[in-house]
């Protein structure tokens, strides 16, 4: 997400949450720009998943599930946010890693003609990490077929009202493989980065 604030929330003809930070490559657990309530503001990708430990039963420390399947919607986990809480998550591309494990690069997908463009998602408060959201995924489209077999639900433009208003048999409709072309964007990248000693 390398866009302004401000361009998204004219776009998307939403109110800019003041002092938003957020950052030009988004990661799991970490803030994202979304669209909820009129507003466009910062959430933290993925809802908290708390396991415990098998040696101890702690609970061990929250797991971020950042992406939802399409077909899992009307499951426990996501149900009561698909009913009640679908936002738009603003998007300038997206990565996928492509290659041989453990050397592995980035595949940059975007929607072709479009600087900035919607995926589906859903959200919801949590104890752990306040707003926290979490994107929609379908069957990638042939152009994903050699990278990855999900991509993320692109919304039309026309369809982001029937997506946050709608009712959830009308959402659902738009769980659909993506029909428009994609640009994509091969790298050297390492899709690991190394951290900093």
């Amino acid at each position: 997400m390398n866009k302004p604030i401000d361009e998204v929330g004219r776009l998307f003809r939403a109110q800019p949450q003041v002092g938003a930070n957020f950052a030009d490559e988004v990661y799991p657990g970490y803030p994202g720009l979304v669209v909820a309530n009129g507003q466009v503001g910062t959430m933290t990708w993925g809802f908290p998943l708390v396991l415990k430990s098998k040696k101890t039963g702690a609970p061990l420390k929250p797991k971020p599930v950042n992406n939802a399947r399409e077909d899992k919607l009307n499951t426990p986990f996501w149900r009561d946010s698909f009913a009640r809480r679908r936002c738009l998550i603003p998007v300038t591309a997206w990565a996928e890693a492509e290659g041989i494990k453990g050397s592995m690069t980035r595949t940059w997908h975007a929607l072709e003609g479009h600087e900035l463009f919607a995926v589906a998602g859903v959200w919801r408060r949590t104890d752990e990490w306040g707003a926290a959201y979490s994107m929609v995924m379908v069957d990638g489209c042939e152009q994903m077929a050699d990278v990855h077999d999900r991509m993320p639900t692109i919304l039309r433009h026309e369809d982001w009202a029937q997506w946050t208003d709608g009712t959830p048999d009308e959402a659902i409709q738009l769980c659909q493989v993506c029909p428009d072309p994609l640009t994509i964007e091969r790298t050297a990248e390492p899709w690991f980065k190394a951290r900093a000693q």
